[in-house]
């Protein structure tokens, strides 16, 4: 078997066509596969890279996955410029468009129940940091300090740090409330760890916010506007995404799917 067909999303039959240039997995243009009054976005992948056993090594290979999940999302967000795109899972292959097809027929009406949810609409992510504690600066030299006096001053840092704490949570929540009240649905992450953030600080919000496309600049106007409200606070804005947070279960292929298919990690 020399190729399989990967599946980046599913959506409604669309007018604006994609990108003469947009590439995919591999390098290969993504075509518009039909079924009914659905459309799956698919392109040819080599079964070598994808077979059950290739794709368990490359999952492996961090280099190998991060430009898979790279086209995968140029894919998507190329979608998400003409169309309101449902994605599906990183590797999400299928032995061909027979395969696709079943897959489609089967989850048939959870498509169309989740396109009507998220049609026109768009993901925004709002993330807020505490900044790190500026660096002391070096100790002069002086006079000893008694060991009251160090004390005193552990306990004056410490009730500093907590306070600004809870500073910031309590400004985190604030504004997802404000932020879910003008969104049509909201999603609380977890935090994200210190390795994957895009700056420096502790993450304590990580909300995803799903707004009509129409009512996206307004959202982004309130964000903005919230971004010099608490000192030593960073507030980070993303997007728009196509609608990862909100997509429901995402469908499994049927038994002739692909070695392999569709059980790959999310990007």
């Amino acid at each position: 078997m020399s190729g399989l067909r990967y599946v980046y999303a599913v959506c409604r039959p669309f007018g604006t066509p994609l990108q003469a240039q947009l590439t995919g997995i591999g390098g290969a243009p993504p075509a518009l596969l039909r079924h009914r009054d659905l459309v799956a976005v698919v392109s040819s992948v080599p079964a070598a890279d994808f077979s059950e056993d290739s794709l368990k090594a490359h999952l492996e290979d961090l280099d190998w996955l991060a430009a898979t999940a790279r086209a995968h999302q140029g894919v998507i967000d190329a979608l998400t410029t003409v169309t309101t795109p449902l994605p599906l899972r990183l590797a999400t292959v299928f032995r061909d468009d027979s395969g696709v097809r079943s897959m489609i027929e089967e989850r048939e009406e959870d498509f169309h129940s989740a396109l009507n949810r998220l049609q026109g609409r768009v993901e925004w992510g709002v993330k807020v940091y505490v900044e790190p504690e500026p660096a002391e600066p070096a100790p002069e030299p002086a006079k000893p300090v008694s060991g009251r006096d160090y004390l005193r001053r552990r306990r004056e840092r410490s009730h500093a740090h907590e306070e600004k704490w809870q500073r910031a949570e309590g400004f985190a929540q604030s504004l997802h409330e404000r932020l879910a009240r003008c969104a049509d649905d909201s999603r609380l992450h977890a935090p994200q760890n210190n390795a994957l953030t895009s700056g420096p600080g502790q993450n304590v919000l990580n909300g995803a916010y799903l707004v009509p496309r129409a009512h996206s600049e307004e959202f982004v106007e309130m964000v903005d506007r919230t971004k010099d409200e608490a000192p030593g606070i960073r507030v980070e804005l993303t997007g728009p995404w196509a609608a990862y947070s909100f997509t429901e279960e995402q469908p499994r292929g049927r038994a002739d799917r692909a070695p392999g298919g569709g059980e790959g990690e999310e990007s």
